[in-house]
């Protein structure tokens, strides 16, 4: 299993902790330059933890664990509305990133009110594209557990959920995370901090679970590496003027060029002898007909 790890210090003699890396068979999955410092993402084998660390402090580094490298997250509020959007959804949103992650803002098309609140179709289909799902909901109790449950019902993806209640027990989740509700102003003091970095633990576990579950049955390959050979194979995808054109996502990737014009150069793409359509599923996403590339795990091989 990989480790996801966040580098940060000075550029000069980075090229030595990047060739150890590869070096060990980890990946370089994102390299940020900032004038003369240094922030980078990367994932180790997790028995040459000890040994990166070495490397990391003998450039003057620090290095820290980040499970949400590599992971797509959504933050899904009932509307687009102000009265449903305020600056919660989009602080959590900026805390899950600051942690690695890679989020998306939903806002659902019918998700107001009580007894009307629903999800669509499309809605969900869209939110089951990532790995997993963060609902940002109201302060009332009686309305969280009698009518918003609803909304994530049969939703596939671990599901995470924010309001304003301190406690309360919701069907079919992973956890929840209280005292946040509507809060009319950007998150400034230690204590609505401290609730930001609560959301941001829970997911960590969430995605660790996900991933031990997943050893299992691992993955024929390790997104990363299909990541890095599209990058090597298929240099248009780093000319796209989406943030983070190749987004990892715990069992795959999103590439964001138009599924129509480069669906069957993705599947073409060379992976240790195996061509990428034969060992993931490629579809279009609904998300401005990007795609999806789902990796399958080894016990396809086998029924093959």
């Amino acid at each position: 299993m990989l480790k996801y790890l966040i580098f940060e210090g000075g550029v000069h003699k980075h090229e030595i902790l990047v060739e150890f890396v590869e070096d060990l068979g980890g990946f370089i999955i994102q390299k940020n330059v900032i004038g003369l410092d240094l922030i980078m993402h990367i994932a180790v084998p997790e028995n040459d933890l000890k040994k990166v660390m070495e490397i990391a402090e003998e450039l003057k580094g620090s290095l820290k664990e980040a499970p949400l490298i590599g992971v797509e997250i959504v933050v899904v509020a009932p509307s687009l509305s102000r009265h449903h959007l305020p600056h919660p959804a989009c602080d959590i949103a900026e805390n899950l990133r600051r942690h690695g992650a890679k989020t998306n803002l939903l806002g659902l098309s019918r998700g107001v009110g009580q007894k009307i609140a629903h999800i669509s179709k499309e809605d969900r289909e869209l939110i089951e594209e990532h790995d997993i799902a963060i609902f940002v909901l109201g302060n009332f109790e009686y309305c969280l557990k009698n009518f918003k449950t609803k909304l994530f019902k049969d939703i596939s993806i671990p599901i995470i959920v924010t309001g304003g209640p301190d406690e309360i027990e919701l069907p079919g989740i992973e956890g929840y995370v209280g005292g946040i509700g509507r809060y009319p102003e950007r998150f400034r003091i230690n204590e609505m901090i401290e609730k930001l970095e609560l959301v941001s633990d829970l997911a960590e576990r969430v995605a660790e679970k996900r991933r031990r579950e997943m050893d299992l049955d691992p993955l024929i390959v390790e997104p990363a590496l299909v990541k890095k050979e599209i990058e090597r194979q298929m240099p248009e995808a780093l000319e796209a003027l989406s943030p983070s054109p190749i987004t990892l996502k715990i069992d795959g990737l999103r590439i964001k060029l138009p599924y129509d014009d480069y669906r069957y150069k993705v599947a073409s793409i060379d992976i240790e002898g195996r061509r990428l359509g034969d060992i993931a599923n490629i579809k279009k996403s609904l998300m401005r007909s990007y795609i999806l590339v789902k990796i399958l795990p080894q016990s396809y091989l086998i029924k093959v």
